[in-house]
């Protein structure tokens, strides 16, 4: 099992594929991740007067959904690639979204005060994290009493048969189409990383431990996905 990578070679990486990050992403779900970060969105209750904050944004999907249930309340995306946060802000930018915040920053120390958000949402961010109970331990901390968040993320299959199909595709598939972009080694982080993540029991276990009134894991497609809703 390859090493943990360090904060410094995550963030350079997600700055090489920001380019590519969004064609990727609809090519190698089938488009599938935008009906699972509408889940996620819709299980952190976001209500018109919210605000509301995205974690490992990326280029933007989950705020923009946020932002449409958002109307008048206020929207923030944090992540700490340069790069991919310059094509949210172009993507923001064509779809009239010009109220949105975009901020570069660290989710292991964020930077707002305690009980400031409705609700949070990350996508595809925990499992790159260096240190989880940490990083739940800021979203907990920004949370508002009550409030709710979603973090959509790969997961490995406890079935045996459902993990060797995950396996083939990520190495034949992901990499394969990765490796045309010239992206292969960028890409091919993917499968050590779900062998590092944490599965969705213990999720569920940290969670308590750190304060979160409830949490609930929602596996999707066979495992290989979930969805960790937490209240505050």
């Amino acid at each position: 099992m390859k090493s943990t990578p360090q904060p410094q070679e995550i963030q350079e990486m997600f700055n090489r594929i920001a380019p590519v990050y969004d064609s990727l992403n609809d090519w190698l779900s089938l488009g599938l991740h935008r009906i699972w970060k509408l889940m996620a969105v819709k299980w952190t209750n976001p209500q018109p007067q919210s605000v509301a904050l995205d974690l490992c944004c990326g280029s933007g999907d989950l705020t923009f959904l946020l932002r449409q249930q958002v109307i008048k309340g206020r929207v923030i995306g944090v992540d700490f690639s340069s790069e991919l946060l310059d094509v949210a802000r172009v993507k923001a930018k064509n779809r009239g979204y010009d109220d949105i915040e975009w901020v570069k920053a660290d989710v292991l120390s964020l930077p707002f005060q305690d009980n400031t958000f409705d609700c949070v949402t990350m996508g595809y961010g925990l499992r790159n994290v260096q240190d989880i109970p940490s990083c739940l331990r800021e979203i907990n901390r920004v949370l508002k009493p009550h409030g709710r968040a979603a973090i959509l993320d790969f997961h490995q299959p406890s079935n045996y048969f459902i993990a060797n199909i995950q396996k083939w595709y990520l190495d034949n598939i992901v990499v394969t189409m990765a490796d045309w972009l010239g992206k292969k080694e960028d890409y091919a982080y993917i499968y050590p990383s779900l062998q590092r993540f944490l599965r969705g029991d213990r999720q569920i276990e940290l969670a308590r431990q750190i304060g979160f009134s409830q949490s609930v894991h929602y596996p999707l497609l066979g495992e290989m996905m979930g969805v960790l809703v937490l209240a505050k």
